[in-house]
């Protein structure tokens, strides 16, 4: 990979495993300065040993806004500014309307929705002029599945979260985008099954429905946000970038 992004600092949430572990090693291959977060320190060592390089793993919930605070305390102390934010800390589980419960709710938009909002919003006194925010959404923004309606709920407000911040941002030409995974292995689907022969048999459903034939690997997920944090997408702004096989297009 061509070292694309030298000597830029990115700041990557929820990246201690899955899509964001994915988005952080591409990004740190393609030459960035990365700083990452996650709730468990263990998780934390273990991504920052993976990724390599110069990255840095500082334990943050991104539901709290105190240890958001924190968390560019510290990356000022390092860094001093940012050129590329992937707000990517996000989760949920299956649930039917009537099984929906006030605390699942309310967790679920409190990471998803609000700790999007302001670890966005917290970081805009480091973000560069014309720097790159890349928000993590979800296909389910357009393709509904069975009891997953707060998860997706949130999601589309993600995707419009980026609509909306480009005209807010116009005049420091920060460039907002959305990606749209499609299904990816991660440990966060496989958690969803309790035995490796459910896993296999989820994962041959969801690749049955995508037209590539199979699901993604984090780390193709991660190319695309390298590219949105590029100056090859310096006039892609506001979309969301469906990156699911087809998935979502069917």
């Amino acid at each position: 990979m061509t070292r694309k992004l030298e000597n830029r600092v990115a700041v990557v949430t929820g990246a201690t495993t899955g899509i964001g572990l994915g988005i952080a090693q591409e990004l740190a291959a393609a030459g960035a300065r990365v700083f990452i977060t996650g709730c468990r320190q263990e998780e934390l060592d273990a991504a920052v040993k993976a990724i390599g390089g110069n990255a840095v793993g500082i334990r943050s919930d991104v539901s709290r806004l105190d240890e958001l605070d924190r968390l560019y305390d510290v990356i000022q102390r390092h860094a001093s500014h940012i050129d590329i934010l992937v707000a990517n800390a996000g989760g949920g589980s299956f649930q039917p309307i009537g099984q929906v419960t006030e605390e699942e709710f309310d967790k679920t938009f409190a990471i998803n929705v609000k700790g999007t909002l302001f670890t966005v919003q917290k970081a805009l006194p480091l973000l560069r002029d014309g720097a790159s925010v890349i928000l993590t959404s979800s296909t389910s923004t357009t393709r509904a599945l069975p009891a997953f309606s707060v998860y997706a709920a949130t999601k589309a407000a993600i995707r419009n979260f980026a609509r909306h911040w480009i005209v807010d941002l116009k005049e420091r030409r920060i460039r907002v985008n959305a990606i749209s995974p499609g299904p990816t292995r991660t440990p966060g689907l496989q958690g969803l099954t309790s035995t490796e022969q459910e896993w296999q048999a989820l994962e041959s459903q969801l690749a049955a429905q995508v037209p590539l034939g199979r699901i993604a690997d984090p780390r193709e997920i991660g190319a695309v946000a390298a590219f949105l944090a590029s100056d090859e997408a310096s006039f892609v702004n506001g979309v969301e970038l469906f990156v699911d096989g087809g998935m979502a297009q069917i």
